[in-house]
C-alpha cells in the first residue's frame, strides 16, 4: 500500500459537482492499494498514520502527531499511486489491485483510522472521478510505502 500524505489546514472532495467529504486541520491522504497487499500492510499503515509526528508542538517542532492534535483525516483512493512510467510515455497501472479487492482494503483502512483515531474518517467516493480542493499546511507532503519501510 502506498500513501501519499498532506497535512492541511482544510481540504475537501467533491463528486459530480457535490461535496461527499471535507475536513478542517489534519491530513489529507491518498491511498494506493497494490495487488499484493495484504492485512499486514493495512495494518501497518493504519498504525503509522496517526502516530506521525508531522504538526508543531508549542515550539514549532514537529512532535505532535493527529492523534495528539485530534486532527481530522480526509482519504481518497487513488490507484494511479502504482502508475510504472518505465516503458513509453503511457502509465501502466499493471500492479495496482483490481477494483473489488481495492475497495475492500481501502474500506478497511478507512474502518481502522477510525476507530484508531475514535472519530469518523471523512472520504471520497471508491472509483469515482473526484475533485480535491485543498490548502497545504507547511507544506508538508510525505509518501509511505507499505514495502518500503525507511
Amino acid at each position: 500500500m502506498r500513501v501519499l500524505l498532506q497535512r492541511v489546514l482544510s481540504a475537501s472532495v467533491e463528486v459530480e459537482g457535490r461535496l461527499v467529504g471535507q475536513i478542517g486541520h489534519g491530513l489529507l491522504l491518498f491511498v494506493g492499494i497494490e495487488a499484493s497487499d495484504t492485512a499486514e500492510d493495512l495494518n501497518w499503515l493504519a498504525g503509522k498514520v496517526p502516530r506521525l509526528r508531522i504538526f508543531a508542538d508549542e515550539s514549532g517542532a514537529m512532535n505532535r502527531s493527529l492523534q495528539d492534535i485530534r486532527g481530522a483525516l480526509l482519504v481518497v483512493s487513488q490507484f494511479t499511486l502504482f502508475a510504472s512510467t518505465k516503458k513509453g510515455n503511457r502509465p501502466s497501472f499493471i500492479k495496482a489491485a483490481p477494483p473489488e479487492a481495492a475497495e475492500q482494503m481501502f474500506n478497511e483502512f478507512c474502518a481502522q483510522l477510525s476507530m484508531q483515531m475514535d472519530q469518523p474518517v471523512e472520504r471520497g467516493i471508491f472509483g469515482a472521478h473526484m475533485t480535491i480542493n485543498l490548502v497545504n499546511d507547511g507544506p508538508v507532503t510525505i509518501w509511505i510505502d507499505s514495502k518500503q519501510r525507511e
